[in-house]
């Protein structure tokens, strides 16, 4: 018997969206298993061009609701790709395919890998506590909390997660690597826990930038340079980097981040803005297109390139449940969190990838395991104009 999910339609959906409803040809939507026989095979029509898919950014553009970059890609092979909106307006350059965005988050899935293939050669265990390759933390801290609650949001090392507002004073004056690097683990170092360790989820940037600081001490190398050299040069992502935010103000081929002032409703260009950071971390920053964040997937996917096949599969597993968003897609199960990856569970299909966001940020990527997909879009608006994009794309890929 078929088995019909009771949420709402693809054409409900687009109307939550507020786009006008696209004719949706054909008879009934197919359920799970068939959706999956039947995409592994051929390319629906609504995801080619022209198709629903593309119409709908197109809308969304026009209604200057989302500015970046789409990438659609069947069994290796490119389906849509599509850019929109401006890098630079001020400057009057384009967003192309080939436009370098802010990852925000995604990058944790780098600084994951990285610490991965540590695990690997056998220089970092899952199990073993901070302490035992950092110094300078507290006896709690360091005694207590392990490789594997860093890697999982389930520490409670650092800060409590800055949700809005701007940096502090001290961070906005950091004009070097050096200073950005020192002055965030300086500022991480003292503090004690915001829970046992092990209890529960809360989202953690400091924790990654621990897990890089354990990177740089357990190799010997910078941080910057050990995933340029062990990631990015693998991967083939030439032009990958963590850019600092006056090589991207000097750029043309680099996304400035447009972000909305809460006060006003007003759009600027955050990057040129006082409040923005002079270099990525660990947790995110570091900048890539759609072409290359795709080379990192399929070199995740060759077995040895950058992980061996049973590291990705443990990476990109479940390891906690992830309390459910406002306004996510109800055909969404479950989310979990692996090691720096996200894994969910979308109406029984299996996805994993990463999702950034910030001020002018609104990334996200999805590999589709037993469906052969793998979507990428990169925005420099926020990402509450990427959402909607991200809903309607799993609902395609999978058949609802």
């Amino acid at each position: 018997m078929e088995r019909r999910s009771p949420v709402a339609s693809r054409r409900s959906l687009l109307g939550v969206m507020g786009a006008a409803p696209f004719v949706v040809a054909g008879g009934m939507v197919a359920g799970p298993a068939s959706a999956a026989s039947s995409r592994r095979g051929r390319i629906p029509k609504e995801l080619r061009p022209g198709g629903e898919y593309d119409r709908y950014l197109a809308a969304r553009a026009k209604a200057d609701e989302f500015s970046g970059t789409v990438l659609l890609v069947h069994r290796g092979r490119p389906v849509l790709e599509r850019a929109y909106g401006m890098a630079d307006k001020a400057g009057k350059v384009p967003n192309r395919k080939d436009t370098l965005f802010n990852l925000g988050s995604i990058g944790k899935c780098f600084t994951a890998t990285a610490l991965l293939q540590l695990v690997q050669r056998r220089k970092v265990a899952l199990h073993e506590k901070l302490g035992a390759y950092l110094d300078g933390f507290p006896a709690e801290v360091a005694g207590n909390v392990t490789v594997h609650q860093l890697l999982t949001h389930t520490s409670g090392v650092g800060r409590p997660p800055k949700q809005s507002g701007p940096p502090d004073q001290e961070e906005q004056d950091w004009d070097s690597v050096e200073e950005v690097w020192e002055g965030t683990l300086k500022a991480i170092r003292p503090l004690p826990t915001q829970f046992t360790p092990g209890t529960r989820y809360q989202y953690s940037n400091d924790g990654f930038v621990v897990l890089g600081a354990i990177v740089a001490e357990v190799s010997g190398q910078n941080y910057y340079d050990y995933v340029r050299k062990h990631v990015f040069a693998p991967a083939g992502m030439k032009r990958t980097d963590f850019y600092t935010r006056p090589q991207i103000l000097a750029a043309d081929d680099i996304a400035h981040s447009y972000t909305t002032d809460r006060r006003t409703g007003e759009r600027y260009d955050f990057t040129a803005s006082e409040r923005a950071p002079f270099v990525g971390l660990p947790a995110g920053g570091s900048y890539s297109t759609t072409g290359e964040l795709l080379k990192f997937v399929q070199a995740l996917q060759e077995d040895g390139k950058l992980l061996d096949h049973a590291t990705v599969e443990m990476a990109t597993s479940g390891k906690t449940v992830v309390p459910p968003e406002e306004g996510q897609d109800p055909l969404l199960l479950c989310s979990h969190y692996g090691y720096g990856f996200a894994a969910n569970i979308f109406d029984g299909r299996r996805l994993f990838g990463h999702t950034g966001g910030g001020p002018g940020v609104g990334d996200t990527y999805n590999v589709y395991p037993d469906l052969d997909w793998v979507s990428v879009t990169l925005g420099n608006y926020d990402s509450t104009w990427t959402k909607p994009i991200l809903h309607l794309e799993r609902r395609l890929i999978t058949g609802n």
